[in-house]
């Protein structure tokens, strides 16, 4: 163990742990990056603390790790997985010998981190960041559309006003209600207008010419 308790093994040791935990949450490998990732990590706390730290230090890591994985799964705001990468940080930090093994340490963990979004170049990235990390295009081809068809289609077409546009009021197209908004013009109910714009379901409407 005299090697692996040089201060500069702290580096490799928890960087590499970090590498393939952050790894096995961002890609299904089925465990095989995790239990690397956690052999790392453990080699990393036996090196330097007794039993009794050992156990302290490895439940605080892991629930730093469980956390990134609730927010992951659940939340997908990064409020958790905040908290969870401090907490393992922390651990890192307390169980270094001295100050330069533990910087060494949290410098391994945060590039790490860091150099485990290369997996995702390579393997296919697990479900659970879908919410958090969007990477598909929102096209048309795709499914998406970024204004309501239904809204869209009423541009050009004929309405009456429901009630006064002041400049906000209703109005109905072929029995339809909508909400509708005028560009600053005052138009009294039942009124003919005409929708010139539609943006999301925001309706302009103009006074039809005589």
């Amino acid at each position: 163990m005299d090697v692996f308790s040089a201060d500069w093994m702290s580096f490799i040791l928890t960087g590499l742990g970090t590498l393939f935990l952050f790894g096995e949450l961002l890609v299904n490998r089925r465990g095989f990056f995790g239990i690397i990732g956690l052999g790392f990590i453990t080699i990393y706390f036996l090196s330097f603390l007794a039993p009794g730290a050992f156990v302290l230090m490895m439940v605080i890591y892991l629930i730093g790790l469980l956390l990134i994985i609730i927010d992951g799964k659940f939340l997908n705001d990064g409020t958790l997985a905040t908290i969870g990468a401090v907490c393992m940080i922390l651990s890192i930090g307390l169980s270094s010998p001295n100050w330069t093994a533990g910087l060494y340490g949290i410098i391994g963990v945060v590039i790490g981190g860091f150099c485990s979004l290369l997996f995702l170049k390579v393997f296919k990235r697990r479900e659970m960041w879908s919410k958090l990390a969007l990477v598909d295009q929102l096209t048309s081809e795709k499914g998406y559309n970024s204004m309501n068809e239904t809204y869209a289609s009423l541009v050009g077409r004929e309405a009456i006003t429901v009630t006064d546009m002041r400049p906000v009021g209703t109005i109905r197209v072929d029995g339809e209600d909508y909400s509708a908004v005028t560009n600053g013009q005052w138009i009294p109910r039942e009124t003919a207008v005409r929708v010139v714009q539609v943006d999301g379901t925001k309706i302009l409407v103009s006074k039809n010419k005589q």
